[in-house]
């Protein structure tokens, strides 16, 4: 029974630990992140739109970017509340919807006052 809690406990902190550290690298608080993940990933995205109408593409692929941002944010709260109540998550849409939106608007705050670069910035360096 006991060694039955620790394996428990020890597959709990893992998909935690998981969930926290594939959060950051989608979040935009890895700088590199861009390049490397989340603009291949919005270009995957934004291929089937593009087939349908071309014109579809940017706005797409600006939707699938703030997508993989906005998931990774999900996953970093997800993540980090399962580390720190050490217990089983339940999610809440709602609740994560909410958090969503806060850490949406952060960023936005953030690309505001030129802390990070706007999405349209970097896919004029591609």
């Amino acid at each position: 029974m006991i060694l039955h809690n620790i394996h428990k406990h020890s597959w709990h902190y893992f998909t935690n630990a998981l969930l926290l550290g594939t959060g950051f690298i989608l979040s935009p608080l890895s700088w590199w992140n861009d390049a490397v993940i989340n603009l291949p990933l919005a270009y995957l995205f934004s291929l089937p739109f593009s087939m349908i109408n071309e014109q579809w593409f940017l706005i797409s692929f600006v939707l699938g970017y703030w997508l993989t941002n906005l998931l990774g944010f999900l996953m970093l709260h997800w993540g980090g509340t399962g580390i720190i109540n050490k217990q089983h998550m339940t999610f809440s849409i709602r609740q994560s919807f909410l958090i969503s939106a806060l850490y949406s608007v952060i960023v936005i705050i953030m690309v505001l006052v030129d802390w990070i670069p706007p999405p349209t910035e970097l896919l004029n360096r591609f």
